[in-house]
């Protein structure tokens, strides 16, 4: 990737750790110290460390993920548990130098990401996974799986993957519509202890937190439009209302309009929100949900903003090749003059806000969506002979296992069901 690097190695020492593509700027230092901090918050994933391994021994691991402090928890954890992983960025503007250069140092571990890097760099580094031969692949937004399709061996000895995002479980749903889908895939994003949690409290927080170290914008009072309301839509739009803004939803859901509303949200077309809008933040997976004629309609200073998986929810092409001159006004801010004299505002280039402009969701709330990568992972190689090529659903106990560990790292008991509760839920004839 470009710019790229290798760290300098004794045979011996690229045999055990195998190689890596670094950063130059990445210090293994400060990484390290990152995730350390990022540990002490996610106790219920590294206290499975000292678990049973995985079944099979060596299990290579493809990781397509945010390379932050809280995904190298997750890949220390994989590799104490027998496994050599193979890691990518799943967006060119999310890896964390520091964390890279430190989960290079570890034994067990190839790194192939930069923060920053081309599109063809994005692509060359997943390239670098598929050959490392993965097993099981750990993927978000879907860009491993659709490129271990094409490669020239394809899915031979792939075992299974896991989406981590709503965006990639879409794609894995339509490839196998489309009979595209070899492997299984097991759709951890579609786990309660993943889409309740951290797409509404992860992304709800780290969204806003995003807006607002690249902006300093004062919140409240501002016109906060909010383009779609699933569970990251939700998040946003609460916790952009506990900063006093006034939120406006858009939709295409029947019944998510209809939640908005109950809410206490207005709701109305995005046509009609574009010219009210101060910040506008996308939450689809979907493209183009803001288009050129709802720029062209917004207001001077309008910030525009992407919560969603990829970068094309947001007509960034168009407002490129319109603009007449561009501002970097802080770092990740940029300030495009539209013909006529308005202008609009894009953070991050229209890549995930959160990560781009911020460093993601909190340690603690990636806990347990990790917690479901791991399970995810024990869960394809046990069952590996039953999994068949399509979408899977992680089983709904490891789903309730994944937040009970995190219940018993926050020190939260709750009850059980006496033996006559459980009795009683279980059959039909007892009525008053």
């Amino acid at each position: 990737m470009s710019p790229q690097r290798k760290r300098a190695r004794s045979s011996s020492e690229e045999g055990a750790r195998g190689p890596h593509t670094l950063s130059g700027t990445g210090s293994v230092a400060a990484g390290l110290a990152q995730i350390a901090l990022a540990e002490r918050s996610m106790s219920a994933l590294v206290a499975l460390r000292s678990g049973a391994p995985f079944e099979k021994a060596g299990l290579r691991i493809g990781v397509n993920l945010h390379v932050t402090k809280e995904t190298a928890v997750l890949v220390k954890t994989l590799v104490a548990l027998g496994a050599r992983v193979c890691v990518a960025g799943c967006n060119a503007f999310s890896t964390q130098d520091d964390v890279a250069a430190a989960l290079a140092s570890l034994d067990g571990v190839e790194v192939h990401a930069v923060r920053g890097c081309s599109t063809a760099a994005f692509y060359a580094a997943l390239d670098r996974v598929v050959a490392f031969g993965p097993e099981v692949v750990v993927d978000d937004g879907c860009d491993l799986t659709v490129r271990l399709h094409a490669a020239p061996r394809g899915v031979a000895g792939v075992l299974g993957g896991c989406e981590q995002t709503t965006s990639g479980v879409i794609r894995a749903v339509n490839m196998h519509k489309a009979g595209s889908l070899k492997m299984p895939v097991v759709a951890t994003n579609n786990n309660d202890t993943k889409r309740l949690l951290d797409n509404y409290y992860g992304t709800g927080q780290s969204v806003m937190d995003g807006i607002v170290r690249a902006t300093a914008l004062f919140v409240a009072a501002k016109t906060v439009v909010v383009v779609g309301y699933g569970p990251c839509g939700k998040g946003v739009a609460l916790r952009a209302a506990c900063l006093g803004a006034q939120v406006v939803v858009t939709e295409v859901d029947p019944f998510r309009a209809l939640q908005a509303t109950y809410d206490g949200f207005r709701v109305m077309p995005m046509a009609a929100a574009a010219p009210l809008a101060d910040v506008v933040v996308t939450l689809t997976g979907n493209k183009h949900v803001v288009s050129r004629d709802h720029m062209r309609a917004m207001k001077a200073g309008a910030v525009l903003c992407n919560g969603g998986q990829f970068v094309h929810e947001i007509d960034v092409d168009w407002l490129k090749a319109t603009a007449t001159a561009a501002e970097t006004v802080r770092p990740n801010m940029v300030r495009y003059a539209l013909p006529g004299g308005a202008d609009l505002v894009l953070l991050g280039d229209g890549n995930l806000v959160n990560l781009s402009c911020a460093e993601g969701h909190p340690s603690e709330v990636m806990a347990t969506s990790f917690l479901g990568q791991l399970l995810a992972v024990k869960h394809i190689v046990a069952s590996a002979k039953d999994l068949k090529p399509g979408v899977h659903a992680l089983p709904k106990a490891l789903d309730q296992e994944i937040a009970a560990l995190q219940l018993e790292a926050l020190g939260v008991e709750m009850d059980a069901m006496t033996p006559e509760q459980v009795a009683y839920a279980a059959e039909w004839e007892e009525g008053y």
